[in-house]
């Protein structure tokens, strides 16, 4: 019986282990082509797959051999393109875009001057600091940061494994002769920091927050939000009914964001609530979600835009001018 129970533990301690792995990133290489593997769940479709790993979904069918019109099936497989659009490796990505690691498992007698050139030539140095060890700790079967996935927390539910400062190494920091066992450089001009300043509060107000919670507008360029200084009237108007998704920009700084059908990516809308008649300016980050929940819906709005408008987290009627 003793044993029975050990064995049992041994079991669970092994699915444990295995699912913490899978939720991670293997980047995959064929042909120096990187590209992960996405295995298709329910209700999803070539687009909300695009939005998940943020590159169109017309640069994944062809990728895979086939066309978009083509329907998706449970459990299918498909290669997800690693291009300049959704990975970087070297620490640059866009205000709205969080990184998320993509790792490589060390084979066996593999070390980093090998992956590094089978991996777009990233420099060893980026993949020592990135992974905390030095060239010779490299061991079989270690899960190596390669890179990042870029993606849209607002879109992208893989944002939920994001880290937030990454910093990328030149080539040129570091001399050939320097020794081995020398510790991580301190000196900050050994290392080049590309990532943009954190725009996002390390604390912020929950979701849930009541709307009692006022905007920190030491933060926030002027009235209506931090992009109101961008917005330009070109005539355009529609009228309907806005929704909410949730997000963690705009309770401090003033950011608010957008989903809304035929309007340009980074188009700064005005969205004004007639029940309120109050505005807001919104930074337009994609499409409608192809989902039930966007059905009858003219825009999407982060949560706390809904918030500053007045508005709680159900449907409620807008003006969008743009």
């Amino acid at each position: 019986m003793p044993k029975l129970f050990y064995l049992v533990l041994m079991g669970l301690g092994l699915s444990i282990t295995a699912s913490a792995q899978s939720d991670e990133l293997i980047v995959q290489n064929e042909s120096n082509k990187l590209f992960l593997i996405h295995t298709v769940a329910p209700k999803e479709n070539w687009y909300s797959i695009g939005r998940l790993f943020n590159i169109s979904p017309k640069e994944i069918a062809p990728f895979n051999g086939t066309e978009i019109t083509r329907p998706l099936s449970i459990g299918e497989h498909l290669k997800i393109p690693l291009t300049a659009t959704n990975f970087s490796q070297n620490g640059q990505k866009t205000a709205d875009q969080t990184f998320v690691p993509v790792y490589h498992i060390i084979a066996e007698k593999e070390w980093l001057f090998h992956i590094s050139s089978t991996h777009n030539n990233v420099p060893v140095e980026s993949l020592e600091k990135w992974n905390h060890i030095k060239k010779e700790q490299a061991k079989t079967g270690m899960h190596l940061i390669v890179g990042y996935l870029k993606v849209k927390p607002a879109l992208s539910a893989l944002a939920s494994g994001a880290k937030e400062q990454v910093t990328a190494v030149t080539e040129t920091k570091q001399p050939d002769n320097k020794p081995a066992d020398n510790p991580q450089p301190v000196v900050v001009k050994e290392e080049k920091k590309t990532t943009p300043p954190v725009t996002q509060p390390k604390t912020y107000a929950p979701v849930n927050k009541p709307s009692s919670n006022a905007i920190n507008t030491s933060n926030t360029k002027t009235t209506g939000g931090y992009f109101a200084p961008d917005y330009t009237n070109g005539g355009n108007n529609a009228t309907g009914m806005a929704g909410t998704f949730k997000s963690t920009s705009g309770w401090q700084d003033g950011k608010y964001y957008a989903l809304m059908n035929n309007v340009p990516v980074g188009t700064i809308v005005k969205i004004i609530a007639p029940a309120t008649q109050k505005s807001v300016y919104a930074k337009v980050l994609g499409q409608l979600p192809d989902m039930k929940e966007s059905e009858g819906l003219t825009v999407r709005l982060s949560n706390a835009a809904a918030n500053e408008l007045g508005e709680g987290e159900f449907k409620f009627n807008v003006q969008v001018r743009y």
